[in-house]
This record gives structure tokens, sequence and C-alpha cells, in this order.
């Protein structure tokens, strides 16, 4: 399988450098800017469109699909991460409302994350399944998938079997990531940022 991965277009909340993971707002003007460009420069060949059911790539996916006329898939894997009580503030409200957690650096440990969210755990086993699902079902064929930040990160680090750059690596909006050949290496079954 040839996976291409695309982060969606910018929304009012990436703009405003705010947690995004279970809100769904829409794309803004540029994050639609974001989309249409990015569709002058899609790979030739891609046979199935994926989603994730966040309204961002949902609307990604719409503007895509102009030029590759496919039906999408949605797949509930592929959905962002539910970082709980961070979700909507930035990093500086985060840190004044919830300081406690904020002390813990939450958000970049393996099996806790913030209060009614998900650990990174979670969201690794989460997205593992659904590339488990994309290779038996499209063993042979060009995929593109429309998702988020966070989910790009994970296939990557999946992909590579390699989480040593997670916290610095990042899919902007409206980017893509090809993992062309793609093979998915073994999850890990512990912290993959512990030193032992």
């Amino acid at each position: 399988m040839n996976l291409y991965v695309i982060r969606h277009g910018e929304t009012w909340a990436n703009a405003e450098h705010r947690y995004l993971g279970a809100l769904d707002p829409e794309l803004s003007e540029r994050g639609r800017e974001q989309a249409v460009l990015l569709s002058k420069k899609l790979p030739d060949g891609i046979e199935v469109l994926i989603v994730s059911p966040r309204l961002r790539a949902r609307q990604t996916v719409q503007i895509l699909n102009r030029v590759l006329n496919l039906e999408p898939v949605t797949i509930d894997s592929f959905r962002e991460r539910d970082v709980g009580v961070f979700e909507g503030l930035t990093q500086a409200e985060a840190k004044a409302m919830h300081p406690a957690l904020w002390a813990q650096n939450i958000t970049r440990q393996w099996a806790a994350g913030p209060d009614g969210g998900e650990s990174i755990a979670d969201v690794v086993m989460r997205v593992h399944q659904g590339l488990v699902q994309l290779t038996s079902l499209y063993p042979t064929q060009v995929v593109l998938l429309v998702a988020h930040g966070f989910v790009a990160k994970v296939i990557r680090a999946l992909a590579r079997g390699d989480f040593s750059d997670f916290y610095t690596w990042q899919l902007s909006n409206g980017e893509m990531l090809a993992l062309e050949d793609f093979q998915l290496k073994i999850l890990p079954a512990v912290s993959p940022f512990e030193t032992h």
C-alpha cells in the first residue's frame, strides 16, 4: 500500500494555537485555500479516499474530491486526539486553569492524558487498529487519508518503528506525508519515550 496522509486545512482554533481534538470547528477561509492548493499537488493514481469523522477533515476532503471524484470512507480510528479539559484552550490558558495537570506535562505522558481525554498510548492503539484495517482492505492500493496533526505523528512513528522525534516532527495544516510501500511496524508495548 502507498499511503499519503494529509492534515486538514486550518481552522480558527489552529490559527489561535488552541488545543483542538474532539472539538469540531469548520475550516477557515485560509484552510479552504490550503485544501484548494493541495488539490493541485496530489499524487497520481489515488484509488482510495479515507477520512476522519471530524468536520474539518471532511470539508478538506470535499475540496480535494473535486479533483479525485472518489467515494470517501470515514474511519473513526483516525479522529484527532481528545485532550479532555484542555480542549479549546491555549497552552497559557491550560497552564493557568489546570496547573496540577500542566505541571505533570500531561499531554506528553504515554499512559495518562488530561482529565476526560486520551493518553498517547490510547491514540497509538486506536490509530494502529485503523492502519491494520487499511492494510488488510487495501494492501496494494494507493490510499489518501485526510486526518489530523497528532494522528499523522502517530502514523509516521508506527511506519518508521521510531518515536525518537515524535515531539519535534509536525505536519502543518494542508500538508501531506508520503509513505510509499507502507509497512506497519510493531506496536510498542511500553512507552517508547522511556530510557532504559
